[in-house]
């Protein structure tokens, strides 16, 4: 005999599964948050200033 299913669950848990697929698909769509992106070139601009800071003058 086949089990029982409580329609009402399976037709909530099918909804999220297409809600996760829908939403991975948006994820790689719209690409990388906004702060993150800020923080990647806030890192980026510290990183050449501390170089730049570094630097022999050549005017020598």
């Amino acid at each position: 005999m086949a089990d029982i299913v409580n329609l009402r669950r399976a037709r909530k848990a099918k909804a999220r599964d297409a809600k996760a697929v829908e939403a991975e698909a948006n994820r790689v769509k719209h690409g990388i948050a906004k702060p993150v992106r800020d923080l990647a070139k806030a890192r980026a601009e510290k990183e050449r200033a501390v170089a730049d800071a570094h630097k022999l003058d050549e005017s020598n």
